[in-house]
């Protein structure tokens, strides 16, 4: 059985690999772009077959030049929401997701693709339905377009389809390898980052109607996400678009308040309330910047009825359990 993850040197990618990696699945091809060449260390611990560059890997695919594929894992993608190059954009996210869809249902390869959140926009309301998707960026565009060609192709039950496909909505993941995202990466990574040269942490004011630091996302840890990625790939004969969050909202100042408190305990310290650390200085409050505005998801909380009613169960990590696993991580491994 081979398999081929794609975003493969990434951040979900790379620990998507390491799942598999720890149920003795080795025969992995690996799919990236080595252009930003420190990703590669999110590979070297890690057991695959062989690497392939994305721009050689659609056309090989296409030709079946792998052989017979169980599955693929479809991470790669642009993810920078700040990304203004609608062309770029499209071709990266859209047309080539379309290209591998069209070889892996004519070599009856199962599909299991990421999709975001980002598709949601400025809805209040986190359900897979399209009444609820009004993406604010050509990112969250692009995601859904793709999404809405499944539906066409599909069909309403996601059952027209040769070979299991899957789409996650991913809602913010965190976690371990998530370096080389830059300012991509997770609030709490920044914040690790932010405590270790500053002594505090930032974040924004009041905005949209709500207090500094109370805007609210749910954040599920990459841990979680690739549990269900497995779940799924156990799980063949289903197929369809799925919500990939912990199903609860927390402010970001649940984030801080537990990166500030994961330090203070390395440290041998007591743990602070979010008053005490705000009095302190620990967490500063700073102005919600103008790039942002009109483009800015204060909200979002995955709504998991759907993957309740596949079938899975999985128990999902609250922020202040998982920022505090991921900062015990950052803490024991600074080069990343």
């Amino acid at each position: 059985m081979r398999l081929i993850v794609t975003g493969a040197a990434g951040f979900i990618g790379s620990n998507i690999i390491r799942g598999l990696n720890a149920r003795g699945i080795t025969n992995i091809v690996a799919v990236d772009h080595l252009k930003t060449g420190d990703k590669f260390k999110n590979l070297v611990n890690l057991q695959i077959e062989d690497y392939v560059d994305k721009a050689n890997f659609y056309d090989l695919f296409a030709a079946k030049h792998y052989g017979a594929v169980e599955a693929v894992f479809h991470e790669g993608a642009c993810s920078d929401t700040m990304e203004h190059d609608g062309v770029y954009m499209m071709q990266n996210n859209y047309e080539r997701t379309c290209q591998l869809y069209t070889s892996a249902q004519a070599q009856g390869t199962r599909l299991l693709y990421a999709s975001s959140a980002a598709t949601y926009g400025n809805s209040k309301t986190f359900i897979e339905a399209p009444e609820y998707e009004q993406p604010l960026n050509v990112y969250g565009y692009s995601k859904l377009l793709f999404d809405q060609r499944m539906r066409k192709l599909c069909g309403p039950q996601w059952s027209l389809n040769s070979s299991q496909v899957v789409g996650f909505r991913y809602f913010n993941v965190y976690g371990p390898q998530e370096q080389h995202k830059a300012r991509m990466a997770s609030v709490a990574y920044h914040q690790h980052h932010q405590f270790l040269s500053l002594g505090r942490v930032k974040l924004f004011g009041a905005h949209d109607g709500y207090a500094s630091g109370e805007q609210m996302r749910d954040f599920v840890h990459v841990s979680d996400v690739v549990a269900v990625n497995l779940w799924f790939f156990d799980h063949p004969s289903l197929s369809g678009l799925f919500n990939l969050g912990s199903g609860r909202a927390q402010p970001f100042n649940d984030v801080a308040l537990s990166v500030v408190n994961s330090h203070r305990a390395s440290r041998g310290e007591s743990p602070l309330s979010l008053a005490h650390a705000v009095s302190q200085q620990l967490i500063e409050y700073i102005d919600f910047p103008d790039s942002l505005k009109g483009k800015y998801q204060s909200y979002t909380q995955a709504n998991l009825d759907q993957l309740r009613a596949a079938g899975c169960d999985h128990a999902f990590m609250d922020v202040q359990t998982g920022v505090n696993q991921y900062i015990g991580h950052l803490i024991e491994h600074p080069t990343a």
